[in-house]
């Protein structure tokens, strides 16, 4: 099993921490580091968070860096880390710059993108960027396949309900072939069928080795209903709230998934460093 990092970086964050914060993790036997997206928060909202038992994003957070923005600056401090959208919220992003923004990450870093995707669920963030929050779910299969058209060789064609061009030049073209894998994010039976359906991976959050177990279950039968099997597939998973510990380790290992993506956030390089080390003893 691989393991992976998440941290999210923001406007109350150090660049000279975020620089060092990339060169570490790329030291360490790690396989990727994460980041989220949101454009915008709201000190008071009605949606409900899903990963909370108050239904706020812990924290209350007031912003963090765009997710392709922090990838190519840790692209630029790095070598060989894998860099993972956790998670794009693509239905509330126009797609043909999200291709294009994942193309040229993918293109700066030589190959190194993983490409986390997710419907969103903060409907007063769809609302302010003008974007219909209740067909998130069908345009984010549209925009996917209207960014796997981009990315394919020569000139790109699509048409779509909500998307369409012909015959135009997009470039630079992504590293990885056919395209950087995409994982889709959610622990529901809707998001399930769309990793059946379109994904290469699952990125499975807040997940507890005993609920992971449910949803693998859930997974095959959804991967089933579409002609696949698990191995046509890549696991990830990322605890969230569910702490890393000696006994719980050893069970995301036997459930079978291929990678763990540990929370790491830190204020200084001495914590990440810390914090970091304690994963990696666990595994060895």
């Amino acid at each position: 099993m691989k393991l992976g990092v998440t941290l999210s970086f923001s406007h109350l964050t150090d660049v000279a921490f975020m620089a060092a914060a990339a060169k570490l993790l790329d030291e360490r036997d790690l396989h990727s580091v994460w980041v989220p997206e949101h454009v915008l928060f709201f000190p008071a909202h009605a949606s409900r968070y899903p990963y909370s038992d108050d239904g706020r994003i812990p924290g209350n957070p007031e912003g963090v860096l765009d997710p392709f923005t922090a990838l190519t600056f840790i692209a630029a401090h790095t070598k060989r880390i894998r860099l993972g959208t956790g998670i794009c919220l693509v239905p509330q992003r126009q797609p043909v710059y999200t291709a294009k923004m994942v193309a040229d990450v993918d293109y700066l870093s030589n190959g190194r993108v993983d490409f986390g995707i997710g419907i969103g669920w903060l409907k007063e963030e769809f609302d302010a960027l003008g974007m219909p929050f209740r067909s998130r779910a069908r345009r984010c299969d549209e925009y996917i396949a209207a960014m796997q058209a981009l990315w394919s060789e020569g000139l790109s064609s699509y048409q779509g309900e909500t998307v369409a061009f012909r015959d135009c030049h997009f470039n630079p073209k992504p590293v990885q072939k056919p395209h950087p894998p995409i994982f889709i994010g959610g622990e529901s039976d809707a998001a399930l069928a769309r990793v059946a359906r379109i994904g290469d991976g699952w990125y499975g959050f807040d997940l507890d080795p005993t609920r992971l177990g449910e949803r693998l279950q859930a997974l095959d039968s959804a991967l089933r209903a579409h002609g696949r099997r698990r191995a046509d597939v890549a696991v990830y998973v990322c605890p969230n709230r569910n702490r890393i510990t000696p006994e719980s380790y050893p069970a995301y290992v036997d459930a079978g998934i291929d990678q763990l993506i540990a929370p790491v956030f830190a204020r200084s390089v001495d914590d990440l460093e810390r914090r970091v080390d304690r994963v990696l003893e666990l595994a060895r």
